[in-house]
């Protein structure tokens, strides 16, 4: 579930649970807004602790000042098939 969505379902909570005055037989749109304003607080929560700890991982090297730094050596080596006689 996404923020989006997690933010839908607390307005539609709020708006059953608040703004609403009707009555249904055998549903309690009061305790529907609330369980719905719930799922969306708990989904919420959910996405941002999910989401929240990306970030990039850096390492810092520590070089001497009077040393030069290491340098890569990368080899890249290309093998080609002999063409069909």
């Amino acid at each position: 579930m996404g923020i989006a969505v997690s933010i839908f379902l607390i307005a539609l909570g709020a708006i059953l649970a608040f703004a609403t005055n009707v009555a249904v037989s055998g549903l309690d749109l009061d305790i529907l807004g609330w369980v719905l304003m719930l799922v969306g607080i708990l989904g919420l929560v959910l996405t941002l602790v999910v989401w929240a700890p990306r970030r990039r991982i850096t390492t810092v090297e520590r070089v001497d000042p009077g040393v030069a730094p290491r340098r890569r050596v990368v080899e890249e080596r290309r093998t080609y098939d002999d063409p069909p006689l």
